[in-house]
């Protein structure tokens, strides 16, 4: 997983609350199991017509919007099923970042293990970065992991953000469960030669 320590892109305002998995990655698009390949379907039902042509007035499809690194949206961000695929199209997109007042707990953590930072600011802050943004297709932030902290290239906008150590720490060294497993390796070597444990076979 490649780690996040700081990004400075441009913004993709989402004015819309309560966005679900579904909408973000709709169902009929979970068949496969590899992690790439599900951007070109990110919000496919709000970002295509029934006839598959862009929908212009989806803001993924205005001009200036397109390269983004930061999605910002309104609050709840990722409620409805747990399907992990949400921020595997989020990421495959391009995003690394998502700010939002609040996310559903699930997506949150799934967003951790791939590699997204999930940023929580005040409602009037993200409702601040979404007018700008609206605005100027060219908005940016800075996303500093290391000193969680987020800014504009003016500094109107300033805000901290709380993030727990254990996901600080993840996030900032590339980690998901697995590699947080392997940094133990040779502690779990040690104990299995001492239990002689050999490939998850007791011998002796």
């Amino acid at each position: 997983m490649e780690p996040f320590v700081r990004v400075h892109g441009g913004v993709v305002p989402m004015n819309r609350v309560n966005v679900d998995t579904d909408q973000i990655i709709p169902k009929q698009f979970l068949k496969r199991v590899e992690r790439d390949g599900f951007g070109q379907f990110l919000f496919n039902d709000w970002r295509y017509n029934a006839d598959g042509s862009d929908n212009p007035e989806f803001i993924l499809n205005k001009p200036g919007y397109e390269g983004a690194d930061i999605l910002v949206a309104g609050r709840n961000f990722g409620c409805g099923s747990s399907r992990e695929h949400a921020p595997w199209a989020l990421g495959d997109y391009g995003f690394r970042c998502v700010i939002a007042p609040s996310f559903a707990d699930i997506f949150n953590g799934n967003c951790f293990q791939n590699g997204i930072l999930p940023v929580i600011l005040p409602e009037e802050t993200v409702q601040q970065i979404i007018e700008k943004a609206e605005k100027d297709p060219g908005y940016k932030l800075h996303v500093d992991l290391e000193a969680q902290r987020v800014w504009d290239d003016s500094e109107e906008v300033v805000a901290t953000f709380d993030l727990e150590p254990f996901r600080r720490y993840s996030l900032l060294n590339g980690l998901d469960d697995i590699g947080l497993t392997m940094e133990r390796e040779d502690d779990i070597s040690k104990f299995e030669s001492q239990r002689g444990i050999h490939g998850g076979v007791v011998t002796g």
